[in-house]
């Protein structure tokens, strides 16, 4: 005879990995890590940002601060000064990522050596 379970008896499922692959989407791309790890410290203008950042464009640090904010990880600051003047810095919920993406760097530092000689060894097999 089947068993019958409640929901309560297993955690639960996410559907086709639909929050993880939603967030990891968003945080894992090419620049969210670098901007949140960058903005640690605290507040920064853009273009304090952009030159922070080595090798981000305008146009992708603009798309990576709409969506950090748009996901509440960092504020945007507006200042009503002439010339204006905004600020991007990480909220609560950002500083919560804080220790796992310096982790994550901690981690590539520590071994991209090793990863790049097992590249160089699989692209020679290749040959």
């Amino acid at each position: 005879m089947a068993k019958v379970t409640s929901e309560t008896d297993s955690p639960p499922r996410i559907r086709e990995g639909g929050a993880v692959r939603e967030v990891l989407d968003r945080i894992g791309d090419k620049w969210s890590l670098l901007v949140i790890g960058t903005l640690r410290a605290g507040p920064l203008r853009f273009g304090e940002l952009e030159q922070a950042i080595a090798g981000i464009s305008q146009r992708m640090l603009t798309l990576t601060l709409k969506h950090l904010v748009e996901d509440g990880l960092v504020a945007r600051t507006a200042y009503a000064e002439v010339p204006p003047r905004v600020e991007y810095e990480v909220t609560e919920l950002g500083r919560s990522l804080v220790p796992l993406v310096m982790a994550l760097a901690g981690w590539a530092m520590a071994h991209h050596e090793q990863i790049n000689a097992n590249r160089s060894a699989q692209a020679a097999r290749r040959r």
